[in-house]
C-alpha cells in the first residue's frame, strides 16, 4: 500500500480530494499538522463526500510524531525545487509521498535532509508557479501505482 503525506496542508479542498483519490486507489493518508482547517469542516468532507469511511487516516501532531510513527521508511518530497523527475522514480509497495503547505511548500530542513529523494513534476519554469496540491498528489500517486501494475484493481 502506497502513503501519501500532507504537510501542514492549509486548503480544506485540497485534502477532501486526496482523501476521495486514497479510499478509491487503497492508499494511506497522513496529515501532518498544524492543518489549515478543522478536519471536521463542511468544505472537507464535501470535496471528500461520503469516502471518509473507507480513508485510512493518520494524523500526526507534527513531523517528529510522523518520523517516530514510522521509522526507516522511504520517504519522496516533491518539491517545485527538485531535480528528479517523479516519473524516473522506481516507487515500491509502502513508500511515501509528501507533499508541503500550498503556499510555502516544505521547509528548507526537510529538503536538505531527504535531499536525495526530492522529486518534482516539470512545468514551465519562467512562471514560476505550481500546480495545485491536490493535482500534483494525484499525478504522482497514478503514477506510482501505475508502476505497481494498479494492485487495487482486479
Amino acid at each position: 500500500m502506497l502513503n501519501i503525506v500532507f504537510f501542514e496542508p492549509e486548503i480544506p479542498y485540497n485534502t477532501g480530494a486526496i482523501a476521495r483519490t486514497c479510499a478509491l486507489t487503497n492508499t494511506r493518508l497522513h496529515l501532518i499538522k498544524p492543518l489549515g482547517f478543522d478536519i471536521n469542516e463542511k468544505a472537507v468532507k464535501r470535496a471528500g463526500l461520503d469516502y471518509w469511511p473507507l480513508v485510512d487516516l493518520n494524523v500526526y501532531e507534527n513531523f517528529e510524531e510522523f518520523l517516530e510513527i514510522n521509522p526507516k521508511i522511504t520517504l519522496y518530497c516533491a518539491t517545485t525545487k527538485g531535480q528528479k523527475l517523479y516519473c524516473d522514480v522506481q516507487f515500491k509497495d509502502e513508500d511515501f509521498i509528501m507533499f508541503g503547505r500550498e503556499t510555502a511548500g516544505l521547509p528548507k530542513e526537510i529538503m536538505k535532509k531527504y535531499h536525495d529523494y526530492l522529486i518534482t513534476i516539470p512545468m514551465i519554469p519562467e512562471l514560476k508557479r505550481s500546480l495545485n496540491l491536490a493535482n500534483s498528489a494525484n499525478i504522482i500517486l497514478y503514477e506510482a501505482l501505475r508502476q505497481l501494475n494498479f494492485p487495487f484493481y482486479k
